[in-house]
């Protein structure tokens, strides 16, 4: 008998192992970097186990490559379909996820705010938060100042539509450093960032200080 993989009909296991090779990765790193188990990809372009790559590890690697998605696989035909006001052009908002993130303990030195991946969002659900036309982004908390609300590693989606400063818990930028963090009025010209996790104290700056860079509007994270 033949190779199960080869027999199937697009040529994802072939360019993965490609752009593996011209990377220098090795399968089982990459098996890794998608939280799977080391022998993950191996199987998959040995023995065509899985059938193809489920859609976020299709584009996890597809952004990790600068491939399309599709050079890696495509995705299996729905047997049924969406609701017709989810079918046409525009009922989906694409949020980039940006490669840094925001420190919910010391701070962190921001790298570039390049987006490496998106999550897409129903444009009725955004528009039922509050969120039509708001400027929005996704980035990753780092650290327990703000648990048990925000933990570690929990994805925050961020509003950075320029408006007046309310009391809640924003995105900030306080010198190198990018926070999230409870900001809170203080008197006159200063700001409090309040952590959720009492072992940490407030921080009390000058307005002139700190930058808000958003309001985070939205979390995400494994249970």
């Amino acid at each position: 008998m033949g190779n199960a993989a080869a027999s199937l009909p697009d040529g994802a296991r072939d360019r993965l192992l490609e752009l593996a090779r011209a990377r220098g990765v090795s399968l089982a790193s990459l098996s890794d970097f998608l939280g799977r188990n080391p022998s993950y990809l191996q199987q998959f372009i040995r023995k065509g186990s899985p059938r193809r790559l489920e859609e976020r590890d299709r584009r996890k690697l597809a952004a990790f490559f600068g491939v399309a998605e599709d050079e890696l696989g495509k995705a299996p035909e729905m047997s049924y379909a969406l609701p017709h006001e989810e079918e046409g052009p525009g009922a989906w908002v694409v949020v980039p996820r940006l490669d840094l993130g925001a420190s919910a303990g010391p701070g962190v030195v921001p790298g570039g705010e390049a987006a490496f991946d998106t999550f897409r969002f129903s444009r009725r659900w955004l528009a039922e938060q509050g969120l039509a036309g708001a400027q929005l982004s996704a980035i990753t908390v780092a650290g327990d100042s703000m648990e048990p609300l925000l933990n570690d590693g929990d994805e925050i989606l961020v509003d950075r539509t320029p408006r007046p400063l309310r009391d809640g818990i924003h995105v900030v930028r306080l010198g190198d450093a990018l926070l999230v963090k409870r900001v809170a009025q203080a008197g006159a010209g200063r700001l409090a960032l309040l952590s959720q996790n009492l072992a940490y104290p407030p921080i009390e700056v000058a307005a002139d200080d700190l930058t808000i860079i958003g309001r985070v509007v939205w979390k995400g994270g494994r249970i």
